[in-house]
């Protein structure tokens, strides 16, 4: 059964003040998980080690990393390696978020190095794809999801591929007020799960867990979750408000 998950990305936001209070009116409302239902907080890197500890014997509910770089260690002045992840247990990070892409121009490539690292540490990448305005318009957009597909995470393992999770985000509608249709969400993860099961084969692919990356709101998680093959959301903004990512961890299937 796929982990259904709603994931929290808090970007470049609150103080650790205000994370710690969001952080703990979410978790007093969040009072019991089905078994494949996850809960992930992406928080900004100097929160970690706080936000491990106020998750700390909370069954199925997790810290992420918002990024983390390619190599090991070494003279990479404001870079973070997963060996620093690993010495705060830290178990997911999120992967090639579009503002990732956009603002520092990190590449499939330099992703798909990421992605090893990452996998080689046991820790989780919530791998993110998805199109720009542009190429939705001229409705290439599957190509354009499909070269992201191939160049990031084509090179993995059967077993690789099983550890990942995606999180499919239409650019165009991220923090602009648009939201995908539960249409249009849907046909994109069918798509992205067509294209995993013609690599790895329908069993894999059945079994990873795709999630919605754009603009998702208590108003309209219950519909976009209730998809096939949209297993929960990557949430941005709402995920900074209590009852809003409540209301969303509640529309889990």
């Amino acid at each position: 059964m796929r982990k259904q998950i709603a994931a929290a990305n808090w970007k470049m936001n609150l103080t650790l003040q205000q994370g710690e209070q969001l952080l703990d009116a979410i978790l007093a409302k969040t009072t019991s998980l089905k078994e494949d239902q996850q809960v992930v907080f992406a928080v900004p890197f100097p929160y970690l080690a706080a936000a491990q500890q106020k998750i700390a014997g909370k069954q199925n509910i997790f810290i992420a990393a918002q990024n983390v770089y390619s190599k090991k260690s070494g003279a990479y002045t404001g870079e973070v390696s997963v060996e620093m992840l690993n010495s705060l247990q830290i178990p997911f990070v999120v992967l090639g978020h579009s503002e990732r892409r956009e603002y520092f121009n990190e590449t499939n490539q330099q992703l798909a190095e990421k992605l090893n690292i990452a996998l080689a540490h046991n820790i989780t990448p919530i791998f993110c794809c998805g199109e720009p305005l542009s190429v939705r318009e001229a409705e290439t957009q599957n190509d354009y999801v499909a070269q992201q597909l191939e160049e990031s995470l084509y090179h993995l393992s059967e077993e690789q591929i099983q550890k990942i999770v995606i999180a499919y985000e239409p650019i165009w509608a991220i923090g602009t007020g648009k939201t995908a249709s539960s249409a249009q969400a849907e046909e994109m993860h069918a798509f992205i799960r067509l294209q995993l099961e013609d690599k790895y084969g329908k069993e894999i692919a059945d079994n990873i867990t795709i999630l919605y990356g754009g603009s998702v709101k208590a108003s309209n998680a219950k519909e976009l979750f209730s998809q096939p093959d949209v297993d929960g959301g990557l949430v941005g903004g709402a995920s900074l408000i209590t009852d809003e990512f409540v209301a969303i961890i509640q529309a889990l299937k």
